[in-house]
């Protein structure tokens, strides 16, 4: 009788893939095709959940099949993302009008990147205190507490490393290696390699400019190709975020949402008024908000879905340069520099709001100025290397939460409703990239107007 409900389940799926597939042969907008991908991937989910139980074989198997959409859809972006990363800064860099260019707008990506996270954990605190979080007030069942013993064991290997270490581990020592994404700085790593590379490049070209031609060819060949198979890949995103969104939704542990929903709602209301503030800014530099928000809508939909910041950087370099029209050089680096560097809602939000929570049981006010100086100040120095897929937000924790001498294993409290936090996390950290490539555009004069006004500029390269 199962596996009959599990067809019946994964036919009810591919009748919806087949309305996404209907919608783009009558050239349907991308971003109406995503937001349909969204709503459907809710109600499919919602029905999941009240036809069956969360945790039965059903769900179970029935997400394994979604999956083949979902994560595999997932697993074609991770898979594009380093080759994207490499040709896009060396091909960014020797297209350089002035080799100068490259120092300021990398000081001004992370300076925007560091500083909208430092000003998240302000807007963290202040939604623990309003909403009166307290860790002491949550009661641990067994997975909690088996979560918090893991902590402790991996707090173990995070300790260990000093900020000077942590900052030496951003080093390409293997640049092999971290093309395989082995380590949490892997993507910086490949970042700071691909500079190097672009860099030493611009070298050749003023000693043995033929030579230098040659490679500048190649490397402008490859980048084409690249881009071609990022086109490709991101026309399956209403697809994937239908699966995504339906697993989510089906396997949600409604009762772990009803007795954390206090931590939930601040988590979300604090994750809303950093948007809002990403808005605000982007007024106070003289752009429309509202445009900037419409035009990266379909890019926080799959950073909500997916919970993957290093999956969104093939979507979200496109939409900076073809949407938003910052410059091709800011687009690419404040992706990759932004999925692991200053994430707002992982390295921002989440530690300092923990801090304040776990701070009371151990007898510290954490409302003092100097509480309140140490944990922004450690959350904009910590906010570097963070890994920018699911579970970064605990190795933002499990640091910030050492640093400030609070324990971790009360962070293990809020295992049940993680997946769902981290969706809307993802979505702001990805904003903040995003924001980081408009204004360095800006600020460097780079930035296209027409085509950041244009409405009409969301679909280019995706529908192609």
């Amino acid at each position: 009788m199962d596996i009959l409900f599990v067809l019946l389940n994964v036919l009810i799926m591919l009748a919806l893939i087949g309305i996404l597939f209907y919608m783009q042969k009558k050239h349907v907008s991308f971003s109406k095709r995503v937001l349909t991908g969204l709503v459907l991937g809710i109600l499919l989910g919602t029905f999941l959940q009240m036809a069956y139980q969360p945790e039965s074989a059903v769900v179970s198997t029935t997400t394994d099949w979604f999956n083949i959409v979902g994560r595999g859809y997932v697993s074609l972006l991770m898979m594009i993302v380093i080759p994207l990363i490499m040709v896009s800064i060396i091909q960014s860099i020797i297209n350089l009008d002035k080799s100068s260019d490259l120092g300021k707008m990398s000081a001004w990506i992370i300076g925007i990147l560091v500083a909208t996270a430092m000003a998240a954990a302000l807007v963290g605190i202040a939604a623990a205190s309003v909403f009166n979080l307290d860790a002491g007030q949550i009661q641990a069942g067994q997975a909690e507490s088996d979560r918090g013993i893991a902590l402790e064991e991996r707090l173990g290997t995070v300790e260990d490393l000093t900020i000077p270490q942590q900052i030496l581990s951003f080093i390409p020592s293997n640049p092999f290696l971290d093309m395989t994404g082995a380590r949490a700085t892997s993507t910086i790593a490949i970042v700071i390699f691909s500079i190097i590379v672009g860099v030493a490049v611009l070298g050749v070209r003023r000693k043995q400019e033929e030579q230098a031609q040659v490679f500048i060819n190649w490397m402008n060949a490859i980048y084409a190709i690249v881009m071609r198979i990022v086109t490709l890949i991101l026309r399956l995103t209403p697809y994937g975020i239908l699966a995504l969104m339906a697993n989510t939704v089906a396997s949600t542990n409604v009762g772990g949402i009803l007795e954390l929903g206090k931590f939930v709602g601040a988590s979300y209301v604090a994750l809303l008024a950093m948007f809002i503030i990403h808005l605000i800014v982007i007024g106070l530099f003289g752009l429309n908000p509202l445009t900037f928000l419409r035009k990266v809508l379909p890019v926080l939909g799959f950073a909500f879905t997916s919970r993957s910041s290093a999956g969104t950087i093939p979507l979200n370099i496109q939409t900076q340069k073809n949407s938003l029209g910052v410059d091709q050089g800011s687009a690419n680096m404040s992706a990759s520099f932004g999925a692991t560097i200053g994430q707002n809602g992982c390295a921002g939000i989440y530690p300092a709001m923990l801090a304040v929570m776990i701070a009371p049981s151990q007898g510290i006010d954490p409302f003092t100025p100097m509480f309140i100086a140490q944990l922004v100040l450690i959350v904009g120095i910590t906010s570097f290397g963070i890994a920018g897929v699911g579970g970064g937000a605990t190795f933002a924790a499990l640091i910030v939460l050492s640093s400030m001498g609070l324990p971790v294993a009360l962070a293990g409290l809020l295992i049940s409703v993680e997946p769902l936090i981290d969706m809307g996390r993802t979505a702001l950290n990805v904003n903040g990239a995003m924001l980081s490539g408009t204004l360095t555009s800006k600020i460097m004069k780079k930035l296209n107007i027409k085509t950041f006004n244009d409405t009409g500029t969301i679909e280019k390269e995706v529908t192609i």
